[in-house]
C-alpha cells in the first residue's frame, strides 16, 4: 500500500521489517527482497538496487518468475539510468538481462518489448522489429509497444508504416501522450500542419501529458503559420500521408496483425468524440463464440464509459450497465475456469481468491505500468487488459508507472522528486530516468480493484487504494476513523522548579512498552476526578479503548498478547485484572503484577485510561469564517534588558492559545553580538566544518510548482548533497553577486523590475513558464561542539532561560545526552528562495529560531489543532506528513478554512514556535540563522510530545525523543506542582515499572537469563535496529552482537519474530528493579511556590 501511494520510505521499513520475520508470510523471502530492491530503484539509489536485485540473482532455487522479473529490472535499468556506465557497456548488459530474462519466462510480453527498445536504441532495427513483434504476441495490443514501432518506422523513413502504427497506439489508448505527439511530429515532418495541430492538441488533453506548455507554444506557432499562408493553398497542396480522420479507418498493416485483428467498428467511430472531449455512444457489439467472453475492444470501450460515468446519455449509460454485467459475468466464468492459476484476471468488484497465496501465484504476468516514448514514467491504464486493476496491489508495479525517485525526508531536509524528462529522446526509443514496470509480484493486502471507486457498489468512494476487510481495526486506523481526542483543557501554567533532594543524576535508557500520555477530559467510562485515588487499570486485556467499537487494547506496544508468554504454557488458573492507581508505593504495584505475565503479556500504554488512541484531531468546529483565515501574528516588542526577563513575556509564549510568537528588537535589547554567527565568522572559525546542501527550484513564496511550470502541487522538489562552510559561503557571495549584476542590467535596459522578479507572486496564473532557476541552501549544520564553537554558544546565555538551548526549565536539558539541532545548536545559511518545507518540531516540541541576517525571512504558520487538516491534505497528494517533504498550497488552507499566520522575520528577530504548530520557512534575502528546541515544563508540552510519541509508533516513525527515558528522568531531577503534569509523568511511571516487572518474571519462568548491564555516564537512549520504537531497561541483542560487544538493540516484538523464544537473543538490564521503585516512590506532587519562576 505504502508504495502504491509512493511513500517509498515507508515501504521500504515495512518491506525490511517483513524481512526478518520468520513468522508465516504470503510473499516468500525471494519476493521481498526483490521489491526491497525495486524501491532502492525508485528512490534512484541505483547502485544499491543494482546491488540488491545481482545478490538475489545469486540465490539457490530461485523461482523463474522471480528471475525472470529480477533480470528484466536489472536490464531496463541498466538502459535508462546514466550513471550506471558508457552507453556500450549498459545496453550491452542491458540485452544480456533481458535475454536472460526470456530464457526464464519466454511469454513475457513486458521484456520483449524493452528487448526492442534496446535494440532500437543501439541500431539494429530489424530484433528491434522481431522484438516488438513478439510483444505484441504474448502480451496482447500495448499502445507503448505500437508507438516504440512507429518510432522506428519513422527512423526508416517510413512514414506510412509510421503512421498506422501510431494509429493503432491512439486507438488503443487514447491518452496516449507520447503517440499523439509523436504522430503530430509525423504530420509536421510531412508539412500537415492542420493534422499536427489536431494531434498536438490530443496530447495536451491527456493527463500524462508532461511538456503541455511546450506544446502549446507549438500549437500557437502552426496556427500563426497557417494564418498567414495564401488563401487556396491547402486546398491544392498534395498530401504526403492520410489525414488524421482518413488514417483512423486504416488497417493494421498485415505483417503485424498477429493476434490483434482489425480494430471493431465501436473504436473507428470514436476520434471525433475523442477529439471534443467526449464519448460517444456505440450501438451493442456483436458476442464472441462465448456469451461471457469480452474482446479487448469492448474493454477499452468499458473503460472509456466508466472514465466519463458523470457525462453519460441515456444510450451510453445503457451501453455502460450491459458491459458491466457482461464483465461480471466473465469475471466469474475465469475464476471457475482458472481457479488457483495465477493469470486470473480480478473483476470489478472482486477480491483475490484466499486460495492464491501459493508461490506460484504470487507471481502473474500480469502488464502494468510502461513507460511512454517521451521518457516519462506513466501510470498504467485503467484497462483491466493490462492485467491488473488501478491500485495495482496484487503486482506491485504502480512505482514503475508512478513518480521516481522521491527520497522522503523531514522537516529541512526536503526530498528529491521526479523531475520532468526532456523531450529530446523520442524518436530514439530512449527513455531516460524511467522504472520499468514490475510484472507480477503480489502484494499480501487482497486485491480491491480501483474500478471500484466508481462503480455503483462502491459509491463516491475516495480511497483508491481501498484495503481488504479482514482487519477491520486496522482499517479504522489506516483510514483515521478512530475515537476523536478529547479536549485539552488550558495548560498556560508556568510550573515552579525545586531543587531536587535526589543526588543521583543517572541517564535512564529509552523503552517502548508504551504508549502516549493525555491530560483529555473523562471519557464517559471514567467520571472520577484524576486528583482523586482514581482507579486506573493496570493489566487489563478485556478494558482496552474501543476505535468504531472493536476493543483495542490499550494503545499499540510492541509486546503481542497472542502467543501469552515466551516458551511459557499458560497457567490454567485465571488472575483477575488488578487496578492500582497512581498513588500507592512501588511495592504494592509491583505485588498487584505478580504472576501477571501467566495470563499473557499484556499491551502496556502510558496513555491515560481515559484517553483514546492517538489520531489526528478533526476539523476544528465551528470553522472559522473568511475574514479570520488570516489572523494577525502575536508579536512583543522589546526595548531592554528588563523586557526581556519580564515572567509575563515566557507565559504569552507558552500559552497554547497563542502558536506562534515574534519577540521583536530582541538581539538589540540583550545586545547580542550576532556579527558572530556571520558567514565571515564562521569562515574565519571552521571553514572545513560540514554543511548538508539541498539543492531547491526557486519559487514564489506562497506557491509550490511542478518543475514544468503546469500546475501547483504540495510536493516540494530537492536534491541532497554536502560541502563545507567555506564552499558555502563562496556560494553566498556568488549569488549576491549575480544578483546585482542583474538588478543593474535590468536597470540599464530600463526594464520593469517587478515583470522580472524571480519571487514576485505577479505569475500566479494557472501556468508558468518554466525551468525554475535552481538554487543551494544550507542546513542542518551542527554547532554542538562547544570547543569549535565557543563564543558563539556562550553568547546565547544571555537569552532569558525560558529560551536557552540550556535550562532548569527545560524539558530537553534532561534528556541526558545530546539529541543534534534540538537540545543543540544548528545553523542555517540561507539565499533568496531556501526553503524549509512544512513540519512539526519533533515530538511537538517548542522552538526557538533567531535570524542573524542581513536579510529577511517569510514564516507561514498553522495552529497546533488544525494539523489533522495538513495530514489530510498530505494523504491526498501522496506525502508522507511526518517524513515528506511538502509546500502547502494556500488556496487550498483558504478552501479549508484553515488559518495561516504569515510574517517577516528581520535580523535579530526571534520566532517561538509553541508546541505542535505547524510552519514552513523560505528565506527573501540572503542570511543565516540559528535554530533549537525547547520543552517548557508544562502539561501541555509534555502531552502533545507523548500523544506524537504515539502516533509516531502507528507510524511506524522514530520519536527523536525518548518519551520514557525523559519522564524518568524528569522524576529523578525536577519537582513538579502542575497536578495535570504531574499525573502524566506518574502514569508514565506507573506503567513502564508494571511492564519491567511482567516481563522480568515472564523471562525468569522462561528459563531465560536476564544479564545485568549497567549503563554509562552520557550513555544514549536505546531504539530497536529494526523498528526504531524506543526499548527501556530490558535490552534484547542477538548472541552475535553480545559477544562482540557492538550490542545491537531489539525490540521484544521484533527479537521474537527474529527467534520465537528468544534463544539466539541475550537480555541485557540497565536498572535495578529497587532502584526504579525508589525514583517511583520518591515522584510526589510537590506544593505550589507563592510565585512563578521565569
Amino acid at each position: 500500500m505504502f508504495k502504491v501511494n509512493t511513500d517509498f520510505e515507508s515501504s521500504l521499513k515495512h518491506f525490511q521489517l517483513a524481512l526478518v520475520d520468520c513468522n508465516p508470510c504470503t510473499l516468500s523471502n525471494a519476493e521481498i527482497r526483490f521489491h526491497i530492491a525495486h524501491l532502492y530503484e525508485t528512490q534512484r539509489k541505483y547502485h544499491s538496487a543494482k546491488e540488491a536485485y545481482e545478490q538475489l540473482l545469486q540465490t539457490e532455487n530461485l523461482p523463474a518468475q522471480v528471475k525472470a522479473t529480477v533480470l528484466q529490472q536489472l536490464g531496463w535499468m541498466h538502459h535508462t539510468v546514466d550513471q550506471l556506465g558508457d552507453k556500450a557497456t549498459k545496453e550491452n548488459y542491458a540485452i544480456q538481462c533481458l535475454q536472460k530474462s526470456l530464457e526464464a519466462d519466454p511469454n513475457s510480453g513486458q521484456s520483449w518489448y524493452f528487448l526492442g527498445r534496446c535494440y532500437s536504441s543501439i541500431g539494429k532495427v530489424q530484433d528491434a522489429f522481431i522484438s516488438y513483434r513478439q510483444s505484441i504476441d504474448k502480451s496482447e495490443a500495448s499502445a507503448d509497444t505500437w508507438c516504440s514501432i512507429g518510432v522506428l518506422y519513422q527512423q526508416q523513413n517510413q512514414p506510412m508504416d509510421a503512421l498506422q502504427a501510431y494509429i493503432c497506439a491512439v486507438q488503443l489508448d487514447h491518452g496516449h501522450a507520447a503517440a499523439w505527439m509523436d504522430l503530430g511530429t509525423l504530420y509536421e515532418s510531412c508539412n500537415q500542419s492542420q493534422d499536427a495541430i489536431k494531434c498536438y492538441l490530443n496530447a495536451t488533453r491527456s493527463k500524462n501529458c508532461s511538456n503541455t506548455s511546450a506544446l502549446a507554444a507549438r500549437i500557437k506557432y502552426l496556427q500563426a503559420q497557417l494564418c498567414n499562408l495564401p488563401q487556396g493553398s491547402l486546398q491544392n497542396k498534395t498530401k504526403l500521408l492520410p489525414s488524421i480522420e482518413e488514417a483512423w479507418s486504416l488497417p493494421i498493416p498485415a505483417e503485424l496483425t498477429s493476434r490483434q485483428g482489425a480494430m471493431n467498428t465501436a473504436q473507428q467511430n470514436t476520434l471525433d468524440a475523442w477529439s471534443t472531449g467526449h464519448t460517444v455512444s456505440h450501438p451493442p457489439v456483436q458476442q464472441q463464440v462465448h456469451s461471457w467472453c469480452l474482446t479487448p475492444q469492448k474493454l477499452q470501450h468499458l473503460e472509456q464509459l466508466r472514465a466519463n460515468r458523470n457525462n453519460l446519455n441515456p444510450a451510453q449509460k445503457l451501453m455502460l450497465e450491459q458491459l458491466e454485467s457482461q464483465f461480471v459475468l466473465m469475471q466469474q466464468q475465469q475464476q471457475g475456469l482458472h481457479k488457483g492459476q495465477s493469470s486470473h484476471l480480478a473483476g470489478p468488484n472482486s477480491e483475490r481468491p484466499l486460495s492464491s497465496t501459493g508461490p506460484s501465484q504470487h507471481l502473474q504476468a500480469a502488464g502494468t505500468g510502461i513507460q511512454n516514448q517521451n521518457g516519462h514514467p506513466t501510470m498504467p491504464s485503467n484497462s483491466v487488459t493490462q492485467g491488473a486493476a488501478l491500485n495495482h496491489l496484487p503486482s506491485h508495479t504502480a512505482t514503475s508507472g508512478g513518480q521516481q525517485g522521491i527520497t522522503l525526508t523531514k522537516e529541512s531536509k526536503p526530498s528529491g522528486n521526479t523531475s520532468a524528462v526532456p523531450d529530446t529522446n523520442r524518436h530514439s526509443g530512449e527513455t531516460p530516468n524511467s522504472t520499468a514496470s514490475v510484472e507480477g509480484l503480489p502484494n499480501h493486502v487482497h486485491q480491491v480493484t480501483a474500478d471500484a471507486v466508481s462503480s455503483p457498489s462502491h459509491g463516491d468512494s475516495k480511497s483508491p487504494g481501498l484495503l481488504s476487510s479482514d482487519n477491520p481495526q486496522l482499517s479504522a486506523l489506516l483510514m483515521g476513523k478512530a475515537n476523536n481526542n478529547v479536549g485539552t483543557g488550558t495548560c498556560d501554567k508556568v510550573n515552579n522548579i525545586h531543587p531536587t533532594v535526589h543526588t543521583k543524576t543517572e541517564n535512564s535508557v529509552a523503552s517502548s512498552p508504551s504508549s502516549a500520555i493525555s491530560t483529555a477530559t473523562p471519557s464517559p467510562k471514567s467520571t472520577e476526578q484524576t486528583t482523586t485515588n482514581s482507579v486506573t487499570s493496570l493489566n487489563s486485556p478485556h478494558s482496552g479503548h474501543a476505535v468504531n467499537g472493536d476493543a483495542l487494547e490499550d494503545s499499540q506496544s510492541p509486546i503481542k498478547t497472542d502467543p501469552p508468554l515466551i516458551g511459557h504454557k499458560p497457567n490454567s488458573q485465571i488472575i483477575p485484572s488488578m487496578s492500582v492507581s497512581i498513588y500507592p508505593s512501588s511495592a504494592e504495584v509491583l505485588k498487584a503484577c505478580r504472576n501477571l505475565g501467566k495470563n499473557g503479556l499484556s499491551n502496556s500504554s502510558i496513555l491515560l485510561d481515559k484517553c483514546p488512541p492517538p489520531r489526528p484531531p478533526p476539523p476544528p468546529h465551528p470553522p472559522l469564517p473568511k475574514d479570520k483565515l488570516n489572523p494577525p501574528t502575536p508579536s512583543i516588542y522589546l526595548e531592554n534588558k528588563r523586557d526581556a526577563f519580564f515572567p509575563p513575556l515566557h507565559q504569552f509564549c507558552t500559552n497554547p492559545n497563542n502558536p506562534v510568537t515574534v519577540i521583536r528588537g530582541l538581539a538589540g535589547a540583550l545586545k547580542l553580538d550576532l556579527g558572530l554567527f556571520s558567514t565571515k565568522t564562521l569562515v574565519e572559525a571552521n571553514n572545513e566544518h560540514l554543511v548538508e546542501v539541498r539543492t531547491q527550484l526557486l519559487q514564489p513564496s506562497d506557491e509550490n510548482w511542478d518543475p514544468t511550470g503546469t500546475k501547483k502541487i504540495w510536493r516540494c522538489e530537492s536534491s541532497k548533497s554536502q560541502t563545507t562552510i567555506a564552499k558555502y559561503a563562496q556560494y553566498q557571495a556568488s549569488s549576491f553577486q549575480e544578483s546585482l549584476k542583474e538588478e543593474n542590467e535590468k536597470k540599464s535596459h530600463h526594464k520593469d523590475h517587478s515583470d522580472n522578479e524571480s519571487t514576485s507572486s505577479d505569475n500566479s496564473g494557472r501556468r508558468r513558464k518554466g525551468p525554475f532557476k535552481t538554487i543551494k541552501f544550507g542546513t542542518n549544520i551542527d554547532l554542538s561542539d562547544d570547543r569549535k564553537w565557543k563564543l558563539q554558544l556562550h553568547e546565547l546565555t544571555k537569552l532569558p532561560a525560558f529560551v536557552r538551548v540550556v535550562s532548569a526549565g527545560n524539558l530537553l536539558s534532561h534528556v541526558g545526552h545530546t539529541i543534534l539541532g534540538m537540545n543543540t545548536v544548528q545553523l542555517y545559511m540561507k539565499v533568496p528562495g531556501s526553503r524549509t518545507p512544512g513540519h512539526q518540531e519533533n515530538n511537538n516540541f517548542c522552538s526557538v529560531n533567531i535570524n542573524i541576517g542581513p536579510g529577511d525571512c517569510e514564516w507561514f504558520v498553522v495552529p497546533e489543532n488544525y494539523w489533522g487538516i495538513m495530514n489530510d491534505f498530505c494523504e491526498r497528494n501522496n506525502m508522507n506528513f511526518l517524513m515528506g517533504s511538502w509546500w502547502p498550497n494556500l488556496e487550498d488552507l483558504y478552501e479549508a478554512n484553515v488559518p495561516v499566520y504569515r510574517f517577516i522575520q528581520r535580523p535579530g528577530d526571534l520566532v517561538w514556535i509553541n508546541a505542535g504548530t505547524v510552519h514552513w520557512v523560505q528565506a527573501i534575502g540572503w542570511c543565516n540563522n540559528i535554530a533549537w528546541n525547547v520543552g517548557p515544563l508544562t502539561a501541555c508540552q509534555y502531552k502533545l510530545a507523548v500523544e506524537r510519541y504515539e502516533w509516531n509508533k502507528l507510524q511506524s516513525v522514530k520519536s527523536i525523543v525518548p518519551m520514557v527515558h525523559l519522564s524518568w528522568n524528569i522524576a529523578r531531577n525536577i519537582k513538579v506542582s502542575d497536578p495535570k503534569l504531574f499525573e502524566m509523568i506518574k502514569y508514565c511511571l506507573l506503567r513502564t515499572l508494571k511492564q519491567c516487572q511482567t516481563l522480568r518474571e515472564a523471562l525468569i519462568a522462561a528459563g531465560k537469563e536476564i544479564v545485568w548491564h549497567e549503563r554509562t555516564k552520557e550513555e544514549p537512549a536505546h531504539y530497536c535496529s529494526i523498528c526504531e520504537v524506543e526499548v527501556f531497561n530490558l535490552l534484547y541483542v542477538t548472541n552475535e552482537s553480545n559477544s562482540r560487544k557492538t550490542y545491537i538493540v531489539h525490540c521484544l516484538d521484533c527479537a521474537r519474530k527474529m527467534s520465537g523464544n528468544l534463544e539466539n537473543f541475550v537480555v541485557l538490564e540497565q536498572y535495578k528493579m529497587e532502584d526504579l521503585m525508589q525514583v517511583y516512590d520518591q515522584f510526589t506532587l510537590a506544593p505550589p511556590l507563592p510565585s512563578s519562576l521565569s
